[in-house]
Parts: C-alpha cells; sequence; structure tokens
C-alpha cells in the first residue's frame, strides 16, 4: 500500500499564470503542463484507469498528482521548483499539488529531491541529465505493420510491402511485424493461421538488405492460452489467489506472467533466444504495465523490482547489439533498461480519443503528452512518438507528420505503402531519410 503523504512546500503563485506538469506513470498516462485552472486528464472507466494509469494511485479532486515527477513554475518570475523522486528505478512516490489562496501546498508518500531551473522543460531535461546515463544509440528506421492491418496482418501483407518499400526506394532499416502474427498473449512461439514461417518471413527481410523486426507483449497471458492452460502457477496471483487481473483488451481479460517463477523465466528467455536466433534484432515490447503490478509472486519481490528483472532477462536473451523498444511501460521504473520508448498514447487516424480519455488512441493525446516528455529524448532514451501514418486517409495528416518530425526521435512508417499518395510517398521518404537524432 502507498505511504501517507508528507508534506514537502509551499510555494506561492500567480494563479492566472502558474503551470504544473504533471508525468504520468506509464507511456500511455497523460503527461505535460497545465494552468491552475485546467483539469487534469483522469480516468474515464476503472479498465483504462488499470491498463493505462497507475492502478492504485487514485488523485482526489482539485489536485495535480505527478508519478515520481512534478514541476511548477510558480508564475511570478521565480524559479520553476522540480520535485523528483530521489532512487525512481527502486520507488516512484506519487506527488501532489493543491492551491489554497494564492500558495501551492506539495506533498509526497515517498522519497523526493528538489531541483529548480529556468522553466519546466528545461528543468526536467536537467533532471534527466543529472542521472548520468549514456547516451542512446540513433534508432533506426522502421516499418510497422499495425497501423494499417492491426491484428489482422498476414505475411503476404508483409512481403507486399517489403516489395513496395524497394519500388518507392524507401529508407527503411527494420521491418517489424507486429501483434497478429501469434496463436494467443503467451502462446508466442505458435503461429496464427495467417503467418506459414516466423523464421522464413525474417529470411525474407533480411534478403532485401533490411533488418526483421517483431512485436510481442511479454508479461500478457490470454486466459484462453496454451501458456495458462498448462501452467496456471506462472502466473500472477491477486491476494485471494485467483490469477491477478490487468484489465481487458483484445476483448477478453489479461493475465500476467511472473517472470520471478524459475520456469516461467526460462520460457521467457527461450521465447526471446528464438526469436533472436530466427533473425530478428529488433523488438517492441509492449504491455509492459502488466510487470509492474502489485501482485503475488513466487519470489518474494517488490513489483517495481520484478518488473526490472523481467526486462533485464529479455535483454540478455536478445543480446545487447539489438535494439529494444519500450512502450506501454512505467516510465521512471524503465531508467536505464531501453534503447527507445513510447513516450505517448497511441496515435490513431482520428484526432479525437474515446470518450475523451487522454491515455485512449488519438492524435490529440500523443501529440499532448508526446510535446510533454520532449525533455526526454536523447537523455533517458531515443523518444518514440509513435509512427507516421501518411495515407489520404488519415485525419490531419499533414499536422500529425510535422509532430512526429519536431519530435527528432523513432522515425516509423505504419502505413499499406501501396496506398500512398505522392504527398504521402514524399512525406514517408524525407521523414525516415532524417532518421532519429
Amino acid at each position: 500500500m502507498p505511504h501517507p503523504f508528507t508534506p514537502l512546500a509551499s510555494v506561492p503563485v500567480d494563479v492566472r499564470t502558474a503551470r504544473v506538469h504533471e508525468e504520468g506513470w506509464q507511456s500511455w498516462s497523460p503527461s505535460g503542463a497545465y494552468a491552475l485552472g485546467d483539469k487534469p486528464y483522469r480516468p474515464t472507466n476503472d479498465n483504462w484507469a488499470t491498463v493505462c494509469y497507475r492502478p492504485g494511485h487514485t488523485v482526489p479532486d482539485d489536485t495535480f498528482q505527478g508519478e515520481g515527477l512534478l514541476a511548477l513554475d510558480p508564475g511570478d518570475g521565480s524559479p520553476v521548483r522540480l520535485w523528483a523522486a530521489a532512487d525512481p528505478t527502486r520507488e516512484v512516490p506519487s506527488i501532489r499539488l493543491v492551491v489554497r489562496d494564492g500558495t501551492a501546498e506539495v506533498s509526497a508518500n515517498g522519497p523526493v529531491k528538489e531541483w529548480t531551473g529556468a522553466d519546466i522543460q528545461s528543468t526536467l531535461a536537467d533532471w534527466a541529465s543529472g542521472l548520468g546515463l549514456e547516451a542512446p544509440r540513433t534508432a533506426p528506421t522502421v516499418w510497422c505493420s499495425w497501423y494499417e492491418y492491426f491484428t489482422a496482418v498476414t505475411e503476404d501483407d508483409i512481403h507486399e510491402n517489403l516489395r513496395a518499400m524497394d519500388i518507392l526506394d524507401l529508407p527503411i532499416d527494420v521491418v517489424q511485424i507486429d501483434d497478429g502474427y501469434q496463436k494467443a498473449l503467451g502462446d508466442w512461439l505458435t503461429l496464427s493461421g495467417r503467418f506459414r514461417s516466423r523464421a522464413g518471413i525474417a529470411d525474407a527481410i533480411r534478403a532485401r538488405g533490411r533488418r526483421a523486426g517483431i512485436w510481442t507483449a511479454p508479461f500478457l497471458v490470454d486466459p484462453a492460452s496454451e501458456l495458462a492452460a498448462e501452467h496456471p502457477d506462472w502466473l500472477v496471483r491477486s491476494s485471494d489467489g485467483a490469477p491477478l487481473h490487468a484489465g481487458r483488451n483484445w476483448g477478453h481479460d489479461l493475465y500476467v506472467l511472473d517472470t520471478t517463477h524459475p520456469d516461467a523465466a526460462a520460457y521467457l528467455t527461450e521465447v526471446f533466444t528464438t526469436l533472436r536466433s530466427e533473425g530478428y534484432d529488433y523488438f517492441k515490447v509492449d504491455f509492459l504495465y502488466a510487470g509492474a503490478l502489485e501482485g503475488v509472486r513466487h519470489t518474494s519481490v517488490d513489483a517495481l523490482t520484478a518488473y526490472r528483472s523481467g526486462i533485464e532477462l529479455i535483454r540478455a536473451a536478445i543480446g545487447p547489439d539489438a535494439y529494444l523498444l519500450g512502450c506501454g511501460a512505467p516510465m521512471l521504473a524503465s531508467i536505464g533498461l531501453f534503447d527507445a520508448m513510447r513516450v505517448s498514447p497511441d496515435t490513431a487516424p482520428h484526432r479525437r480519443p474515446e470518450a475523451d480519455d487522454y491515455s485512449q488512441p488519438g492524435q490529440d493525446p500523443a501529440e499532448f503528452t508526446g510535446v510533454g516528455r520532449q525533455w526526454q529524448h536523447g537523455r533517458l532514451w531515443i523518444n518514440d512518438p509513435d509512427c507516421l501514418m501518411a495515407r489520404p486517409a488519415v485525419e490531419t495528416r499533414e499536422r500529425w507528420a510535422a509532430h512526429v518530425e519536431a519530435t527528432g526521435g523513432l522515425m516509423a512508417s505504419s502505413d499499406r505503402l501501396l496506398s500512398l499518395d505522392e504527398w504521402g510517398v514524399a512525406t514517408t521518404r524525407r521523414l525516415l531519410g532524417g532518421g532519429a537524432r
């Protein structure tokens, strides 16, 4: 259970011009700066509260709350104040701010340190630089199957787009197969009926001078999977002994793989060593929030320790040269583990998210949080703003392309390439030609 909140500071503010930056828990959690009169983005249903926010850390009304980071620009010309987790890879306290009678009252439920600076983004950037991480490797350019084909992708779709890359002369380094090649979440080495050979498609990608990439959600388990049926002891449990519920997606409940169980850990190692041996060297690991959920595990460790050890297991299996992209990941708990990180919720062919929940797919929420986390780029990892979609059917495609380009982060296309018009081809070629800085 979270610790009680204790006071940190009382800061006079100009209520007309002050701004507060909330850092969300994971990739999809809204993050950014608000005026004091703004209503911060919050979950609009219980399922999204589990899947996209920080479960068990609800926020009172009229309260700002950052998970491990909260910054205040008092708006009166005095320095920006930043409160940051003292050791974010071990403990990520919630930090709250409430304004009463022109004074911001700041409190936290764990150890934090304070920084000051000239503006919110530069102060956050200085904090990140002060962690002393190695500069991240430059990201390859990517084509991803998701935003055109979603879970219906087939092996023939991959072949078609491979040919199109050559025809259109697109500077794509990695061809990344997304969700849909596998039979079920958890059964990563069993193919769906739409793919004939994982190794074969990797060979075909590499034969065209490109690198093979693949998607997994390594900590999620479908209750209908063979893994869940044959190895129920590999699942994280609730306090009542039932499998821990990690929310719903894809139309069904989600369970969590317990990577502290030796046999489950060995299985996950087998999955990633197999994929690596088949020629995949770019790995997008998604829905990582599940690995950091509180629950009863085989080994009695805290959730963040279990999460980090699970990612370290994956890194050991794929080797130091493979490229590792995180998504749906608890942000501060992931420091030092990834080459690149999704820093926003999913984009979409449309602007507005479902139910106006800013953790849900849409260009508006992806831009809001992507801009709010720009300070992370090049300091914690290469930022992934999510994929470029440049086909004519995409709403406000010009604005979305401009956002992706402005981040300077990971550049990935996610269109059926033969559906692109002249603008789409030129924009895709230009953005991918620039790559990630």
